[in-house]
């Protein structure tokens, strides 16, 4: 006769039952972290492919206006125009770079503040 008591084959049962589906639940919270993660490096990706665009774009102009400029004056005004301009790129790629990374980690954050460990993301 198979011993039904709290410590016998059916609380076994029991006990296997509730570690698989503990198992799966944080199989499943691990993998929309992943996706949730990758989603923010896709995104984050292409921004920064977008930005490197338009360096591309500034200096190709900045060629243009050097080439034809007419005057030292000119071509000055020029550099120091792109320059400015790349002056402010690069504080707004820290803005981004630092939004980007507080974007991951928040994703992070909640799903490990949701209860990772139950399962719920």
């Amino acid at each position: 006769m198979l011993d039904q008591t709290a410590h016998g084959p059916a609380s076994a049962v029991y006990g296997a039952d509730n570690l698989l589906k503990l198992g799966r639940e944080q199989t499943a919270a691990t993998f929309k972290l992943q996706q949730d993660v990758l989603d923010a490096f896709e995104q984050a990706s292409r921004a920064w492919l977008a930005r490197v665009q338009s360096e591309v774009e500034l200096w190709s102009q900045l060629a243009g206006r050097l080439a034809t400029a007419r005057s030292v004056p000119e071509a000055l005004s020029a550099y120091q125009e792109s320059v400015t301009q790349r002056m402010q790129m690069a504080a707004d790629d820290g803005k981004r770079l630092s939004g980007d990374c507080q974007e991951i980690m928040g994703k992070i954050t909640k799903s490990l503040s949701r209860g990772w460990s139950s399962g719920s993301t």
